[in-house]
């Protein structure tokens, strides 16, 4: 008996297979990829006929050289990677170490490829093997030096002309085209206010339904045709005084056909609408269905190949399937005809067949004890989406009415759509996810009616509406997007979807793309200086001249001079070009997202911080932000995307910002945020000064100078001449003030708190007192410190006429001599308040 080596790329896989194959063979894995380009300039050479300088790491030394261990002592070499162009890849990376480890010595090599890990489907292919495919290889090596060459010509470019950018990738960067372009739609966008008018109507037996307005006054009422209030009142008035009666009754019936069975993008796609799943936890767990669970003793593949972008059954899955139709469900359930499917999407390969169970009778009940709760998911999703697909339409019967408002002269006609469901067919097992914002009209039955019969009024309302913006790409909607395109193959959509992640180009937010500020930057840069290369029809159309390398009709060397002639040529046209151009070029492209129109009519450029500054997009070592043209001088900044008002509290926001250091305490000064807003504050702890930043004042604009005059007040003016007290100056709960013996008088605004002398405080002081100024005992709150957590009102801190004192409702507490009334805090006043209580809660 002769004894072969058969070479998989997963331990699991292999660990499946051997239990099929027996003593005879021996099954190894490669652990994916052998070798590939190391990530250095230099690996693709285009000036030497694109050769390639591959490199193995050193596990892969190991594992390669287990493999050829033993080969030598094998009659033959199988190779059984997966059925797909990287699965094609991995066999001729083994055979070409192998040849030159000269481990093969003339034994026989074969080429096997399944599309289902089944013990059948294992002994077929190894009965029928074939050579490597050489076109399929050469596709892979065109694929592989296009990503090289756009990766590392083009990044070096990016990160000499935008520091802080990170790579490039021939079909990430149209990827994140697509969302930054969605993006940019949706900041442009303009609602549209338009009106609905919704009759609720009822017939004779009092059965309601509902009805909406289609035609007023001769004029036929599309979606967006009630465009004001003073339309929609006028249309409301007709309705409201109207007799309403049943013009026509219009039943159809109709039919819907299933779905065609998953290819890799629609299994991704609904996978996410169910259960929430990314696109790499389903191919991770689809992988896992594929190549074997541990049955009952028995380890086997439960789904045919996951990377598939076909959409036809194999022949000879299609009859147990439609057998397990009529088991499951009925007879009526079995169509006439086995279905057929063909692929919509652009370039679709066709090569392999859908994604389906491997035994249609293996039904997911069945094996859910097997498989934990994401694989029970997915391969239930997979079960009901192929046996639905071979399932009888489900027939529907759509009725349409339409009924006459009729009032002094004046006519409306409202319609009422409805349908039920007269024989499930596939939907008996298997229902799409409904996008966001799809409408389901099935399941809304309309009551009987008859022409000529009188309707009841229960309601109409108007209601306004605005439309809305597209929305942003989920994981789903954005690979459906890419396949109807042509960009990526079902074996990439997971990967570049995490990279552009990886790369921090774009976040997921509530299942949503959005685009980072170094997403906007970078897209904006390859569109003004790499137009083409970033074009949805150029990459689609590389895309199947790389499928028509696969199927032997085009070149690989050809398809990459061409490409290469014409983008060698692009990087140098832009090397020369200065990264001020370049800022000045995407000023103009992102100013929409850099300088926001401000609430106040001001120029967006302008910078709030200095008055001749003008606000650029700047580039640094953590990526793109916003800073002045004055800098060094002006060191205002803020990121990209964000308002001046945003970038204010974000600088507060983002922690303590340490402003300098008190010269008689030696005291930290530091910036921070709290429950009531931004302060200032003085050292740590129970005894640390805190000031409010005051109302009108930029938190950014706060520097050490500033916040030492905050820290000081009350500050003291000088003595009154007349009384010789003490007069201060402070800001209270009313706005900055001057005191004197208990009389307040409101100064101009919060400057003059810091600049008011001796003239100017007596001065205001008098004017007070001659218009009648009481002299408030009780002060203005100094400090609020919150809400009672157990009764209702606010604690504050105030400035009697006895010294500072907290208060809640009634009660006031003095506070110890030695205390700082602006560093009370809320727990230190609630103890206070409640020893006062205790003893009888007396009013100060």
């Amino acid at each position: 008996m002769t004894h072969s080596v058969v070479i998989v790329e997963s331990p699991a896989k292999a660990k499946t297979i051997n239990k099929y194959l027996g003593k005879d063979y021996t099954v190894l894995a490669s652990y994916g990829h052998v070798r590939d380009l190391p990530p250095k300039d230099g690996s693709v050479k285009p000036d030497e006929d694109f050769s390639m300088s591959w490199t193995v790491d050193s596990k892969s030394k190991t594992r390669i050289s287990d493999i050829a261990k033993a080969v030598k002592s094998a009659d033959k070499l199988i190779l059984a990677t997966d059925p797909d162009r990287e699965g094609e890849a991995i066999s001729w990376h083994v055979l070409q170490l192998l040849n030159d480890k000269k481990a093969l010595n003339g034994k026989p090599v074969e080429r096997v490829v399944f599309n289902a890990i089944t013990k059948k489907s294992v002994l077929d292919a190894i009965a029928n093997p074939r050579s490597i495919d050489e076109p399929l290889v050469e596709a892979y090596l065109a694929r592989r030096a296009l990503d090289y060459l756009v990766g590392f010509t083009l990044s070096p470019v990016l990160w000499r002309k935008l520091p802080g950018a990170r790579s490039a990738g021939r079909v990430q960067s149209v990827a994140l085209r697509l969302i930054c372009d969605r993006e940019g739609e949706i900041e442009r966008f303009n609602p549209v206010e338009y009106w609905s008018i919704i009759a609720s109507l009822a017939n004779q037996e009092n059965k309601q339904f509902e009805a909406r307005i289609a035609e007023f006054d001769g004029d036929k009422i599309q979606r967006l045709g009630i465009s004001n209030e003073d339309r929609a009142m006028e249309i409301k008035s007709m309705l409201d005084g109207a007799s309403l009666s049943v013009e026509k009754v219009e039943s159809k019936p109709a039919k819907r056909n299933p779905y065609a069975p998953f290819t890799t993008s629609t299994l991704q796609m609904d996978a996410s609408r169910w259960f929430g799943f990314t696109a790499r936890q389903t191919m991770q767990v689809a992988q896992r269905l594929y190549e074997g669970i541990d049955i009952g003793g028995e380890t086997v593949g439960l789904i045919t190949y996951m990377r598939t972008d076909g959409v036809q059954i194999a022949p000879e899955a299609i009859n147990p399937i439609r057998s397990q139709i009529a088991k499951s469900y009925s007879d009526r359930h079995v169509p006439e005809k086995p279905r057929m499917y063909s692929s919509k999407a652009k370039n679709a390969q066709e090569a392999h067949e859908a994604i389906r169970p491997t035994e249609i009778s293996r039904l997911p009940e069945d094996v859910s004890k097997f498989l934990d709760d994401d694989q029970k998911k997915l391969y239930g999703l997979i079960w009901r989406r192929t046996i639905a697909s071979q399932m009888a339409s489900a027939e529907i019967e759509r009725t349409a009415v339409d009924i006459l408002a009729e009032n002094s002269g004046k006519q409306a006609r409202l319609r009422a759509n409805g349908s039920v469901i007269r024989f499930d067919g596939f939907l008996a097992a298997y229902e799409a996810a409904k996008s966001q914002g799809e409408d389901d009209e099935d399941g809304k039955r309309l009551p009987a009616m008859s022409e000529g019969e009188a309707v009841k009024r229960e309601n109409i309302e108007a209601k306004q509406h605005f439309t809305e913006p597209p929305p942003r790409y989920s994981e789903a909607s954005l690979i459906r997007k890419m396949e109807e395109l042509g960009i990526g193959r079902p074996s990439t959509y997971a990967s570049v979807l995490s990279t552009i992640q990886d790369r921090d180009y774009v976040t997921l937010d509530k299942r949503r793309f959005i685009p980072a500020s170094k997403g906007r930057v970078v897209t904006s840069f390859l569109e003004s200086f790499f137009r083409r290369y970033v074009e949805y029809d150029f990459t689609a159309n590389l895309e199947e001249q790389l499928d028509k390398i696969s199927a032997g009709e085009l070149s690989w060397k050809d398809v990459l001079n061409d490409f290469w002639k014409q983008f060698s040529a692009s990087v140098e046209e832009i090397k020369d070009i200065r990264v001020t151009q370049v800022l000045d070029t995407l000023n103009e492209d992102l100013a929409p997202l850099a300088f926001p129109p401000r609430e106040d009519g001001s120029e967006p450029r302008a910078c709030p911080n200095c008055p001749a500054g003008q606000l650029s997009l700047k580039v640094g070592k953590f990526g793109a932000f916003i800073g002045c043209s004055n800098y060094p001088e002006c060191n205002y900044t803020r990121q990209l995307g964000q308002t001046d008002a945003e970038a204010a509290e974000a600088a507060v926001n983002d922690g303590p910002k340490v402003l300098g250091s008190d010269p008689e305490t030696d005291e930290e000064i530091s910036l921070r945020t709290g429950r009531f807003g931004p302060y200032v504050q003085r050292g740590e702890g129970k005894e640390c000064k805190r000031a409010s930043i005051p109302k009108g004042w930029d938190p950014q604009t706060i520097d050490y100078e500033k916040a030492m005059q905050l820290i000081a007040l009350p500050r003291d003016v000088g003595e009154h001449p007349e009384t010789g007290k003490m007069m201060t100056a402070g800001i209270g709960r009313y706005g900055p003030f001057v005191l004197h013996d208990g009389l307040y008088a409101n100064l101009d605004n919060v400057e003059e708190v810091f600049t008011v002398g001796l003239n100017r405080a007596v001065s205001v002081l008098a004017e007070k007192s001659e218009k009648g100024g009481s002299r408030r005992r009780t002060a203005a709150a100094l400090k609020e410190l919150g809400e009672h957590p157990e009764k209702k009102g606010p604690v504050t801190v105030k400035d009697g006429r006895y010294g500072p004192y907290v208060n809640h409702g009634k009660i006031n507490a003095t506070l110890p001599k030695d205390k700082d009334p602006q560093s009370v805090t809320l727990d230190e006043a609630l103890v206070l308040i409640a020893e006062r209580a205790a003893k009888g809660g007396k009013k100060k």
